[in-house]
């Protein structure tokens, strides 16, 4: 179902389009240049292309994904399909199943169009198919048994005592908890708590215990960061596929550089460049000439692909020593069975931001190990599913979420946090996670100045803020325009009183348009705009794992009807409110949702701190 309603959407979003129109989706780069042209592995023509102009636009492509080279003379015809085997910012290869390249490819005006990402839905299907014949046989897979079926989590009788300076002790106990599971330990940490911190340090213990540990995230950022700070603590890492970022610590860890070091390097170049001499020699003869031209053609293509064939046995030969080599194998949930690893068993593997992970990716690493490592928060953003009706049917629910339900006893909760203000966390504490955090004493009352109050409802009811609907969002202009001014105020005050550093601050909105129009209000604002280096606008989405001074939050609703839409994703509201360490400022129509039982505990919990205000308060100042 969500692979139907996925195709259904790109084919919405791509048909009928002109390249400069795809271009600014960042599906299409338009114009590119060829750079370089190589025999690539099987045989095939390896390009190097890079975009021209239009540098700064984001864009999808990623490391693996299938594309298309083409004209924009005759977009329709001249087309040829390939898969990205590199990327960086602006230079991609791609491996074109093909021994030459066209014509037109000669005659400028070329692009490289992303396809819809079949392969990720195949690499799925295919684990959940494996893993159902695994489940059916029951000597063959215990892990599955204990993932699916409720079989007991094994642990070792041996008590691990593991023990760091560099963590606490809801810290250590999740790393003996990893050290001693046979099956299945999961980490849950809540906003703050140290998560990735903790599982560096369990998996360098683990290291030491076992050859090769496979560590995974949904994400290529997620996958980057655990690179960077598992390279940083000396072990050795590769990183499969293309980071999302390339930073100095990740550069070093990935496959690419890791080749190109290796001494064996030097020979697969020059049997690169007499294959490639030999396709040159090939192209100086025209299909037209005649049987003995065709046939020296022949010979010389023959020779180059021999040669290809040697070029792919010898980068096969340095793959394997370097995977032998390494300590731990990093990249995203389908990149784990990319053709360089594809084989590759481990006795562990990690998932991290396990709450973000659909199910069916989760098996294409579960599958090559006997045990696995959940980390992650399900109480924070689920995985993204464009499909309701799949959501509904299930693929909404993580495999996380399911053994934190089925096997409890693997479960070790991170309980001091490190980020917010004890008011600012309180709440979520509370509605997520039964209470039991608690701040570290280092931020547990700091706030942005002495007498600063760190928490803040502000509720618009009675002053006609009204909601407007904007396509399929909705927008608040008068609360984003009250919103601002509030702002406006603590950026004076800040910077008469802050004599260090101006704090960071978030302006974060469930909806689109409202961000949009936040962002559109913002620059006609010349003291915030004096700081727009310090202030972001955004959707909670993109806030997900980072962290702010200050976060102001626009809850857009107000109608007569409590109607609140999005806004009852607790789970969205619990990342927004979570983003902030000093202080947090919630706006919002307390008499529309108040009607949320969610809400209006908030709106009690902020009454009980003295943290309600009403927004005539602060009209006409």
């Amino acid at each position: 179902m969500e692979r139907k309603t996925d195709h259904e959407l790109f084919i919405k979003l791509t048909e009928n389009t002109s390249a400069a129109e795809r271009r600014s989706l960042g599906l299409t780069w338009y114009p590119i240049a060829i750079r370089n042209t190589e025999v690539g592995r099987g045989d095939y023509l390896t390009i190097e292309v890079e975009r021209t102009t239009h540098q700064d636009l984001s864009q999808q492509f990623r490391f693996g994904s299938a594309v298309v080279l083409f004209s924009n003379h005759d977009a329709k015809t001249d087309r040829i399909d390939g898969t990205i085997t590199h990327l960086s910012r602006n230079k991609m290869k791609i491996s074109l199943r093909l021994d030459e390249l066209p014509d037109w490819s000669k005659d400028g005006k070329l692009g490289v169009d992303l396809l819809f990402d079949n392969n990720s839905y195949d690499e799925m299907q295919n684990a959940l198919k494996q893993a159902t014949l695994l489940a059916d046989d029951d000597s063959k897979n215990r892990l599955i048994n204990v993932l699916t079926k409720g079989e007991k989590a094994d642990f070792e009788r041996v008590f691990y005592e593991f023990t760091s300076d560099k963590l606490n002790n809801s810290q250590q106990e999740a790393v003996n908890k990893i050290l001693s599971a046979k099956d299945l330990a999961v980490v849950h940490g809540p906003p703050g708590t140290g998560k990735t911190t903790t599982l560096v340090q369990a998996i360098k213990a683990l290291s030491k215990q076992e050859k090769k540990i496979l560590v995974v995230a949904p994400s290529n950022t997620a996958v980057d960061l655990l690179t960077e700070k598992l390279s940083e603590e000396g072990l050795n890492v590769i990183r499969v596929g293309n980071p999302a970022r390339v930073s100095e610590n990740l550069i070093h860890a990935t496959l690419d550089y890791k080749m190109a070091e290796h001494p064996e390097m030097k020979s697969i170049k020059a049997l690169k460049k007499q294959a490639n001499e030999y396709k040159n020699m090939a192209h100086k003869y025209k299909r037209s000439f005649g049987k003995a031209e065709r046939d020296q053609r022949k010979a010389l293509f023959d020779e180059a692909h021999k040669i290809g064939r040697e070029i792919e046995n010898s980068e096969k030969y340095i793959m394997d020593n370097l995977f032998n080599n390494a300590q731990i194998i990093t990249a995203t949930l389908v990149g784990s069975n990319h053709y360089t690893v594809k084989n590759l068993k481990y006795n562990t593997v990690v998932i991290d931001e396990a709450g973000q992970a659909l199910e069916p990716a989760c098996w294409i690493p579960i599958l090559k190990a006997g045990k696995v490592i959940f980390a992650g928060d399900h109480f924070q953003l689920s995985p993204t599913i464009k499909s309701n009706q799949a959501a509904k049917n299930g693929l909404s629910t993580t495999l996380l979420e399911k053994s934190v339900l089925m096997h409890p006893e693997c479960v070790v909760l991170l309980n001091e946090q490190y980020r917010m203000n004890t008011r600012i966390m309180g709440y979520s504490s509370k509605i997520f996670y039964q209470d039991k955090l608690r701040a570290n004493p280092a931020v547990a009352n700091r706030t942005l100045f002495p007498e600063d109050s760190p928490l803040m409802f502000i509720d618009t009811a009675g002053c006609s803020f009204d909601e407007k609907a904007d396509g399929t969002s909705t927008t608040n202009p008068d609360e984003a325009s009250f919103l601002l001014k509030h702002l406006t105020k603590l950026v004076e005050q800040s910077e008469r009183l802050v004599s260090s550093d101006f704090p960071s601050i978030a302006v974060i909105s469930p909806y689109k348009q409202q961000v949009h129009l936040l962002k559109e209000l913002m620059l006609s604002n010349p003291v915030l705009m004096a700081h727009a280096d310090k202030i972001s606008i955004n959707t909670i989405d993109s806030f997900q794992g980072q962290e702010r001074d200050a976060v102001y939050i626009s809850l857009t609703r107000s109608n007569s009807d409590g109607s609140i839409g999005f806004l009852s994703d607790i789970r969205r509201m619990n990342v927004a409110m979570t983003r902030a360490r000093k202080k947090l400022v919630v706006i919002g129509d307390g008499a529309t949702l108040s009607r949320s039982v969610f809400y209006d505990d908030f709106i009690k919990y902020c009454e009980a701190l003295n943290a309600y205000h009403s927004a005539w308060e602060f009209v006409g100042t």
